[in-house]
């Protein structure tokens, strides 16, 4: 990504529709709904949350909103005052399936359109969705100081006040990119999806990652297909075993080893249980 930026996480809403829980903190797949978000802009040059702090899998700086509570444009105003990129990413903390990719989009549509103010995604049914956007940060902080003045503050202000005076550039991406969690049944739902066949072990091994703060990205069908070997050709109990073993012996690799160690271990681990199951079938 050539863009730097900054970027701002609203998590201080009431949640009235969840019963006044604490959303930011309900977790997805074993992670905080805050903490996904963070994870899907790890490069920002400065990360800010809107809320009340609490741990976060990553640093981020925290600020609050005056009044508390005081909605969306207040949160924002409050986030862009501790910025100072030219760019800004502005998330709501309730995304759960927000990713990389759609993070850079929104950056390059931005970087590719001069002329615009805000690159903003539009859902399924082609709503704008201004808290999954990247802004230009100048004439962010304009309209911020005119409604200001304007409105005597920003207090309980419908966010459309603000995006409607700014030049749009719309992106359409799946719908699960823009799916935000109002209510328990999202909840129940992106629960679901996450354990549905296609996405269970990503969100699995991102989540283990995370708890075991390692940062390092393997190539998992490697490692699946050393556990079959070693399930087939020695016994199933080696299938977790050498995989255990294979991490431990990359780790001793040092972290200049990288992904390189992990496959190279897989690699001589594989070879031997198809060495130990060829001597198996001479044998029988």
């Amino acid at each position: 990504m050539t863009t730097a930026y900054d970027a701002v996480v609203l998590a201080g809403g009431a949640a009235r529709r969840l019963g006044g829980s604490d959303k930011p903190a309900v977790r997805v797949g074993g992670r905080t709904l805050l903490d996904r978000v963070l994870a899907a802009c790890p490069d920002a040059g400065l990360t800010v949350v809107v809320g009340d702090p609490r741990p976060t899998l990553r640093p981020v700086r925290w600020t609050r909103e005056e009044p508390p509570g005081g909605g969306p444009v207040a949160a924002l105003d409050a986030g862009v005052r501790e910025t100072d990129a030219a760019a800004l990413l502005v998330l709501s903390a309730d995304l759960p399936f927000l990713d990389r990719d759609t993070v850079r989009r929104l950056l390059a549509a931005l970087d590719e359109t001069p002329e615009a103010d805000v690159a903003l995604l539009a859902d399924s049914e082609g709503r704008d969705q201004p808290l999954v956007a990247a802004y230009r940060t100048e004439p962010l902080r304009r309209e911020l100081r005119r409604l200001t003045q304007d409105h005597r503050g920003l207090a309980h202000m419908p966010l459309r006040y603000l995006t409607q005076v700014l030049r749009p550039v719309r992106l359409t991406a799946g719908p699960l990119a823009s799916f935000d969690c109002d209510t328990w049944e999202d909840i129940a739902t992106a629960r679901s999806r996450i354990r549905e066949h296609g996405t269970v072990l990503d969100e699995w091994i991102t989540a283990v990652k995370d708890e075991l703060g390692i940062e390092l990205d393997v190539d998992t069908d490697v490692l699946l297909d050393l556990a079959r070997d070693a399930a087939h050709g020695v016994a199933r109990p080696a299938a977790p075993l050498t995989t255990f073993l294979v991490g431990y012996a990359a780790a001793r690799a040092g972290a200049e080893g990288g992904p390189e160690a992990v496959a190279e271990a897989a690699r001589k681990a594989a070879a031997l249980a198809q060495r130990w199951a060829a001597e198996q079938d001479e044998a029988g």
